[in-house]
């Protein structure tokens, strides 16, 4: 269990006995999650700063308080900035460890606990599909390993660090997913996380508006691989062209993965079976393998091939990557839930990009029944912006019976739908959730099949909410 003289050292760098014998519980970010003898981090933030919230967390029994000023707290005040000099003689809880960045002490903490265990651990980062296969990586390693994963998106320079404390002497294996808005953020991940493995699924217009070239992107994900060691393995993705120039810019063994048989490891004959999963043949050093796996959507097979790559890197038998690919429960952005009138809801509405828009609609293609799809707007594309909405109009046009439109963005993607045929009758285009939740309302029958998907700003899980048959399903994690 971690101390506080664990704390103080990795804040400081230099070995100190004061707190030695005080145990910390955990490392909240979050006043509401502290409990007894926890570490608060008071964290600076866009609305709030932490610093307002450290007097609850010692009221929940917080022993100490990661801060960047001096509080008018009861508390006593040790101030790190010039590491231990001079020391105090005691520590007296509960304490407040003043520190120049809070953030970077946390970030110094994690990798501190990260160095003193020794599990594997496998980074996972892309433009699409990072969450989905950082569950189902998990799930197969599950089968042999003791596997930590971060939860949810804990994905960036917060989130990471905060999984990383999570980590017990019993882990042996870790999954990490990375995300970035720009070039640098996936390399400080790295130097904190020290992956052996890195996994890649591919390069999209995601962030584009503030990374502002697909090449920039690229640049931005490769620093996954660049940071992987000579005895490391990357895990690239054949099929797209920047994932797989990748293979030039780190000094890890390669295993490539796609579709086709060039690739290490490659899947043939995938047949889509709806709400049901996916059916594909699994191909690896002259083995074939049909398999039969709970995952939605044909483009879900390269999640599959991810996560059994991993389970082959990490020495798994076919067996327990089998098990661990058709038993493990990922948590997929996509869920179907039932809907009003016995109809089918996609919820998809977590967060869309062009790419992750158009796998949806394939999806939505192989379904039987009237077929009805919720687009809002895709965020953050820059310049990709109007092309990027265009192309989901155009995949409309064969995949979809009626289109809903939410925002300004999804205009675009109306427009383009009827300059194809699309039929005007069967388009409408609305501003916001509640136009759109009243005309579902009057307009779904029995055995339709909504699809909602759209940028998180939109909050288009509302209307998944509106349109849900009692009683929705509040455990479901997104």
């Amino acid at each position: 269990m971690l101390t506080l003289a664990e704390v103080i050292e990795a804040i400081t760098g230099q070995k100190s006995r004061l707190g030695s014998g005080q145990p910390v519980t955990d490392v909240v970010i979050d006043s509401r999650l502290a409990i007894p003898g926890c570490l608060f981090v008071a964290l600076p933030g866009s609305v709030y700063h932490g610093h307002e919230f450290v007097a609850a967390a010692f009221g929940a029994g917080a022993v100490a308080a990661i801060v960047e000023g001096d509080l008018s707290l009861d508390c006593q005040h040790v101030d790190l900035r010039r590491g231990l000099d001079p020391a105090p003689a005691t520590l007296e809880l509960p304490l407040c460890l003043r520190v120049q960045s809070s953030l970077e002490a946390l970030q110094r903490l994690a990798a501190s606990w990260r160095n003193r265990h020794n599990p594997r651990v496998i980074g996972i980062t892309g433009s699409v599909g990072k969450t989905t296969t950082k569950e189902l990586v998990a799930a197969v390693l599950a089968r042999r390993y003791n596997t930590l994963r971060s939860r949810g998106s804990y994905n960036n320079e917060i989130g990471l660090p905060l999984t990383l404390l999570q980590i017990t002497s019993a882990h042996e294996r870790v999954v990490l997913e990375m995300g970035m808005y720009d070039v640098g953020e996936i390399a400080d991940l790295a130097r904190i996380a020290r992956p052996h493995v890195g996994v890649v699924t591919n390069i999209g217009p995601v962030h584009l508006e503030r990374a502002g070239s697909m090449e920039r992107i690229a640049d931005a994900k490769t620093e996954l691989v660049q940071a992987l060691p000579p005895d490391g393995v990357a895990i690239l993705n054949y099929d797209d062209p920047l994932v797989r120039e990748m293979a030039q810019k780190t000094r890890a063994r390669v295993l490539y993965y796609g579709l086709s048989p060039k690739a290490d490891l490659w899947a043939s004959g995938i047949e889509g079976m709806g709400l049901e999963g996916i059916h594909f043949r699994l191909h690896h050093g002259g083995e074939t393998l049909h398999l039969r796996v709970p995952l939605l959507g044909r483009h879900s097979v390269h999640t599959a091939l991810r996560a059994a790559a991993v389970g082959l890197v990490e020495g798994e038998s076919w067996q327990e990557i089998i098990e661990g690919l058709q038993r493990g429960s990922p948590q997929l952005r996509l869920v179907a839930v039932d809907g009003i009138n016995g109809s089918t809801l996609l919820d998809d509405s977590y967060n869309a990009s062009p790419q992750s828009t158009l796998a949806a609609l394939n999806l939505l293609d192989e379904l039987d029944g009237r077929k009805i799809a919720v687009l809002g707007d895709m965020l953050e594309l820059g310049n990709y912006e109007e092309e990027g909405h265009r192309k989901v109009g155009l995949r409309v046009i064969d995949s979809v019976d009626v289109l809903i439109t939410v925002g300004r963005l999804g205009r675009i993607i109306a427009k383009e739908a009827q300059r194809w045929g699309f039929p005007p009758s069967s388009v409408y285009v609305l501003d916001d959730n509640a136009q759109t939740i009243e005309l579902l309302q009057e307009i779904i029958v029995p055995g339709d099949i909504v699809l909602v998907k759209g940028s998180r700003a939109l909050r288009l899980e509302e209307v998944v909410m509106a349109l849900a048959r009692p009683v929705w399903n509040t455990d479901r994690n997104t």
